[in-house]
């Protein structure tokens, strides 16, 4: 996997001990995003389902996340940095499993960078019996560098070549500070290795102007998102001399395709020289941190919540849960998937075979490539789609279903939709509203009214190619789909406190369906 300095993301909320990497001890923390006070927070009394930090911990530990991980191939490193500090075993897909499976009982993968698979093997599970999986996305909207961004310039203007992935650049994109990040796929000079590295310019670097007012009808649109959402990089004088590649940067193909500005700026930051570029994949993105606001902190202001969010509250609650999932007779999954939002398709979207190939391999590895046992696994097993959900604007409430309007700060909604979008049906509503019942959860439902249109998650095309039982529910939001969304700043932690209590709780509620043949 792809190697590089500490992400700092996960440091401030809780220590570990050294000799363990079981240890998930939660202690005194600082809080560093103005999300309550600056002197140190003494953990509370915790219920017995709680999560071991607090909401505000929870919080402060998000946004660092999100302010340090601005792109999909940042966030799956982040977490895989966590995922290591827990005793986590990396396994790459392109070697063999045998010789590590034998050596730890929790591992995650990657496909491409962009996609993570988290699991933890319980003490007592063989082939046949069920695994607990909450699957999100974690990718989000964003532009994307075209292969060749180099624009000729326009009034002095450098311009970068840019694309919207899935509904980026709506009107929300105007006037943002945006910044430039991703990965470079290098080879070194001396070992010819290729490999990949992420990068990320620390400042702002793009932005897309909006047309004064004053100009009329023309500054209202509707826009050409080719012609007249060309971000801008920079300026060029008609006196500057022409920038010429050094005999080292014609190394990279890459010369004559980008901006050379542009191409040492990321080398700049990287530490890569531009000779040893091979190619990019780099993101366009809003730089402005998230942060808590509302007048008593009750909100989180955040760009790509959807679907990082439940993409890390996922990751905590099955850290949460590590001293019971080791202990029990099941697998316990986190999937997190890249391409939702144009589809779920290529080999790091949900409709690959990362999952069902990860238990195959597992299944193999633990004596049985039976076809009987894996649809027998499947069988056994649950799957929650965990994806963000809206929740009910105070300026549009009519246009939300009566008794279906999820608020901000109260718990994790169940998302429905009669017409296949959501997987959600009433033996699986029935399953974690008992879960939750055992655990002091709070859920609430959401569906579309008739005369509006539902979005999609994962949850379908997992469930419907591998036969899984299956719900959708996530974590409400404001202004899905915006460059910046909001949500509540205890909607983090009550995340994790569900998930926690899906993954410890899941086996013992699961007796009761089998006894009814559900």
């Amino acid at each position: 996997m792809t190697s590089f300095r500490a992400n700092p993301a996960f440091k401030n909320a809780r220590q570990r001990k050294a000799s363990s990497p079981e240890s998930f001890e939660i202690v005194d923390s600082v809080s560093t995003n103005g999300n309550g006070s600056s002197e140190s927070e003494k953990a509370t009394i915790r219920g017995e389902f709680d999560p071991k930090l607090s909401s505000t911990q929870y919080t402060d530990l998000f946004l660092d996340f999100m302010n340090t991980s601005p792109t999909t191939y940042h966030a799956v490193n982040s977490v895989a940095e966590v995922l290591e500090a827990q005793g986590f075993v990396y396994l790459s897909e392109r070697e063999s499993w045998e010789d590590k499976i034998t050596k730890s009982n929790r591992f995650y993968t990657t496909r491409n960078g962009s996609s993570l698979l988290a699991f933890v093997v319980g003490k007592d599970w063989a082939p046949g019996k069920g695994a607990a999986i909450i699957g999100s996305h974690i990718d989000a909207l964003t532009g994307k560098v075209k292969p060749i961004s180099k624009k000729t310039p326009v009034e002095g203007y450098e311009q970068i070549g840019t694309a919207p992935y899935s509904g980026a650049f709506n009107s929300t994109w105007w006037d943002r500070d945006l910044g430039i990040g991703g990965r470079i796929i290098t080879r070194s000079k001396d070992t010819k290795k290729i490999e990949s590295k992420l990068v990320r310019i620390p400042y702002p670097v793009a932005r897309i102007p909006t047309l004064a007012p004053h100009f009329g009808a023309v500054a209202s649109g509707p826009f050409n998102p080719e012609t007249q959402m060309t971000p801008i990089i920079g300026l060029i004088g008609d006196e500057d001399p022409e920038l010429v590649a050094t005999a080292d940067e014609k190394r990279s193909p890459l010369i004559g395709k980008h901006s050379l500005r542009l191409l040492r700026a990321l080398s700049k930051h990287s530490g890569i020289p531009v000779g040893d570029f091979l190619q990019l994949d780099l993101e366009v993105y809003d730089t402005h941190p998230g942060t808590v606001g509302g007048l008593d902190k009750e909100f989180v202001f955040c760009p790509r919540i959807d679907d990082k969010l439940c993409s890390f509250a996922a990751v905590y609650g099955l850290l949460e849960s590590l001293e019971k999932v080791d202990d029990n007779s099941s697998l316990s999954f986190v999937a997190l998937y890249d391409d939702e939002e144009i589809g779920s398709l290529l080999r790091q979207g949900a409709e690959s075979n990362l999952l069902e190939g990860t238990i195959d391999r597992l299944l193999a590895l633990h004596g049985s490539s039976d076809e009987e046992l894996k649809r027998l696994t499947y069988a056994n097993s649950f799957l929650i789609s965990a994806d963000v959900i809206h929740a009910v604007n105070p300026n549009f409430d009519n246009v939300y279903l009566e008794h279906h309007k999820p608020k901000l700060n109260v718990g994790v909604t169940v998302s429905f939709d009669p017409n296949g979008h959501m997987t959600t049906d009433a033996v699986s509503t029935a399953f974690v509203e008992e879960i939750a019942r055992r655990t002091d959860n709070v859920l609430q439902a959401f569906q579309i009214r008739n005369d509006s249109r539902s979005g999609g998650t994962i949850g379908p095309k997992l469930s419907s190619k591998t036969g899984l039982r299956a719900i959708d529910m996530g974590i409400p939001q404001l202004s899905m789909h915006s460059i910046r969304a909001t949500t509540g700043s205890k909607d983090v932690y009550l995340g994790v406190k569900f998930f926690k209590a899906f993954f410890e709780k899941w086996e013992e509620v699961d007796v009761l369906f089998k006894l009814g043949d559900l």
